[in-house]
């Protein structure tokens, strides 16, 4: 990108070049706005942030305290002022990603209104979340450029070189709010030329990087809960091509493949895999059905389905959905042939949907993926859906019990309780519970760390205070110390809202585009004024 000075004296040529046609277009304004316009398509998103998450990856292969981390955002302001805190707060945006889940768009924003995460919503929807928070993220930039401009003016009229100096360098280095996107496209919407179709619409929108799932896509369910159905390798295997070959259709040749394993909680297929010999990967995976060996023909019944599994005759236990059913206790087993097969087909990361936040067990799972595939590493959800406080006070529980600290003060299926909060044991669950990234970063393979769907979370819980403190005996007070007083004093930008919105900008394009004759909207009746 070039400098502001640089692309002023480009402009000014371009103009020259028009034989006073263009008298009246200002070079310093045309380079301000093109400094504020850095990202004219999705593509042009797609291949700048892929760049970003391949050289994250490798420093993490590097260092494992580099790990990443996203929230889920369900609409683009809610993505946007999560990018302008973290800016605000650690003064840059690296290492930080948006996650943007299936979850919420189905009960978030599907034209069926509420839904659960069964794929039922539309397949574009998600798509127009992508382009929606990367349009909120370019206002971004466009926003906090804006007053650097208006700083700059105020340097220049006050004949301060040296802060028109400081300011035309930080415009000159000014890191946007642009990156990565984690899309979740759940099991593909379809077969697989269904899911290279709307992963170019993904691509398109400006995802970097697409999470793929392995359940079935008409049976697709949580994978927090019950009833998940899973597919034969070829048949996931055949989605991940799909959406490679979409990246490498739209020249994002580094675009990042997520490819999500739901066997830990998946006791069920739909399908009997192909296998043409022993031990082929079909082989390996009808190995995990179960069901009843056969002893002679008269077992076989009308409509029984037969196969070789270890020399023998058997028939798959099937329910009356048709679906079979996988043996008991197989489902770690089934998660390391999993992520071994997709990372040895073309994916680039794993997401291993556990039930519970366990270090331990993760690693246990990962160790053995590394013994085939070294650089194996994980994107992992710190879901909402587990306890986090009852499950750390219980593996504290746990652990000084196998250790033979007397545990007799706590009852383990009562852990939640806030009489356990100031405890010996409540306080080292919330210090394990505080270093799980670090740990899990370390020692089990985890490169990024979201949490799927807090915003949902967080939206809810503020608005629950504020309804009960406006409605209530507060009234206006609930709002003016609840929100707008710590707005003022934690220096969040939308206290001026009408600024954060663009009124500021618009004002702005307006003396370009009328020059004196411009009717603005930040005069002194503008109630803004009362913020400073």
């Amino acid at each position: 990108m070039t400098g502001l000075l640089d692309d002023i004296k480009a402009m000014a040529q371009l103009r020259e070049a028009q034989g006073g046609k263009w008298e009246t277009i200002k070079p310093e304004y045309a380079a301000r706005m093109r400094a504020q316009n850095r990202f004219h398509t999705g593509l042009d998103i797609a291949r700048y942030t892929a760049k970003i998450m391949r050289e994250d990856m490798a420093a993490y292969d590097a260092d494992t305290a580099q790990y990443t981390q996203s929230l889920g955002c369900w609409h683009g302001f809610i993505g946007q002022q999560k990018l302008i805190s973290i800016k605000k707060h650690f003064g840059t945006t690296k290492r930080s990603y948006l996650y943007l889940s299936g979850w919420m768009v189905a009960a978030l924003r599907s034209e069926f209104g509420p839904l659960p995460d069964q794929s039922m919503h539309e397949k574009t929807s998600v798509a127009n979340l992508i382009e929606e928070l990367y349009t909120f993220l370019k206002q971004a930039d466009a926003w906090e450029l804006n007053h650097l401009f208006r700083a700059l003016d105020e340097a220049k009229e006050a004949g301060d070189k040296s802060k028109e100096q400081e300011l035309i360098g930080k415009i000159d280095n000014y890191e946007t709010h642009i990156v990565p996107i984690i899309a979740d496209i759940d099991a593909g919407f379809g077969n697989a030329e269904a899911t290279y179709l709307l992963a170019k619409k993904f691509i398109q929108a400006g995802a970097c990087c697409i999470q793929l799932e392995n359940q079935v896509s008409d049976e697709k369910q949580c994978g927090h809960q019950d009833g998940k159905v899973t597919v034969p390798h070829e048949d996931f295997l055949a989605k991940i091509n799909a959406v490679r070959y979409a990246f490498l259709e739209l020249g994002i040749e580094d675009g990042v493949i997520v490819a999500r394993t739901d066997s830990l909680g998946a006791g069920l297929t739909q399908k009997i895999a192909v296998t043409n010999e022993p031990g082929d990967l079909g082989d390996q995976y009808n190995n995990f059905l179960d069901g009843d060996v056969i002893e002679n023909a008269a077992d076989i019944n009308n409509g029984d389905v037969v196969i070789k599994q270890n020399g023998k005759l058997v028939k798959p236990k099937r329910l009356a959905s048709g679906l079979y059913q996988f043996k008991p206790g197989t489902g770690e087993d089934r998660v390391i042939l999993d992520c071994i097969t997709s990372l040895q087909n073309g994916a680039d990361l794993l997401w291993i949907e556990t039930e519970k936040p366990h270090v331990g067990q993760i690693a246990s799972m990962v160790n053995r993926i590394r013994q085939v595939v070294p650089d194996a590493k994980l994107v992992y959800n710190n879901s909402p859906s587990f306890n986090w406080t009852l499950n750390f006070r219980q593996q504290v529980f746990d652990a000084w019990q196998e250790e033979g600290k007397d545990v007799s003060a706590y009852q383990r299926d009562k852990l939640m309780s806030a009489e356990y909060d100031e405890t010996e044991l409540g306080q080292l669950a919330d210090e394990w519970t505080r270093n799980f990234q670090r740990d899990s970063s370390r020692e089990a393979g985890i490169f990024h760390h979201l949490i799927t769907l807090p915003t949902y979370h967080t939206a809810a819980l503020s608005t629950d205070n504020l309804a009960k403190g406006y409605f209530g005996d507060e009234g206006m007070l609930a709002y003016v110390k609840g929100v707008q007083r710590q707005e003022i004093r934690q220096g969040i930008a939308t206290v001026r809202h009408q600024d954060m919105a663009g009124s500021n900008i618009g004002d702005d394009h307006k003396e370009f585009f009328h020059g004196d004759a411009a009717l603005k909207a930040g005069g002194k009746d503008n109630t803004m004024n009362q913020f400073g």
